[in-house]
């Protein structure tokens, strides 16, 4: 936790006590962004959250263990979002992948920094925080792959390779973060729409 004397010794503004660590995690988020993973600097990350350089640390003892910190928070927070969807929808094939797709459109739109980070710099995981985010990945695969395949077996969707429709489903859901402007003509709400009705054209609901 930072202290009086490490307050005093950075240049940024000051941080409420407790509120460093949100401090902290925004700011990497920015400089990640903008400068990818081996482009920023701890230091440079710590004096935007308004950080002494040692204060950091109280957090997190290297750049790859925020730099993970920050991707597994992301994908646990669409675990999180995926399973609160899924909670109260019953077990039909076509009202799961709806609600599948939605809560996956929110959070590439919510989270669309996060996910361009992922997409660009998660090759630069070491093999250990690689692996985490993997199974993290895969967990909410195997929900889409479940529905599909749950659907083609109670004649709801008619697909003859379901995998592959998976993938073009999460794939386009995926490359949402790439184009989509919040200051655009598309509300999230009218995106997620449009993409359940691809979703369900893909699968031949």
């Amino acid at each position: 936790m930072t202290t009086a004397s490490e307050s005093s010794s950075h240049t940024g503004p000051a941080i409420p006590r407790g509120q460093g660590g949100d401090a902290l995690s925004v700011a990497a988020r920015e400089i990640f962004a903008e400068r990818g993973y081996h482009g920023a600097s701890i230091r440079d990350i710590a004096k935007r959250a308004g950080l002494s350089f040692s204060a950091l640390y109280y957090w997190h003892s290297s750049k790859q263990e925020l730099f993970a910190g920050l991707l597994e928070d992301s994908v646990l927070d669409y675990v999180r979002t995926c399973d609160a969807a899924l909670h109260d929808c019953g077990d039909d094939p076509g009202e799961r992948l709806r609600s599948l797709v939605r809560a996956t459109v929110d959070y590439r739109v919510r989270r669309r920094v996060e996910s361009t980070i992922a997409a660009r710099e998660a090759r630069n995981l070491d093999p250990a925080h690689a692996q985490r985010l993997a199974e993290l990945r895969e967990s909410a695969t195997r929900l889409f792959q479940d529905i599909i395949d749950d659907g083609v077996r109670r004649g709801q969707f008619r697909c003859e390779h379901p995998a592959e429709a998976r993938r073009a489903i999460q794939a386009a859901c995926n490359a949402i973060p790439q184009w989509y402007d919040p200051e655009g003509d598309v509300e999230p709400a009218e995106l997620a729409d449009r993409y359940v009705a691809i979703a369900l054209r893909v699968v031949g609901a």
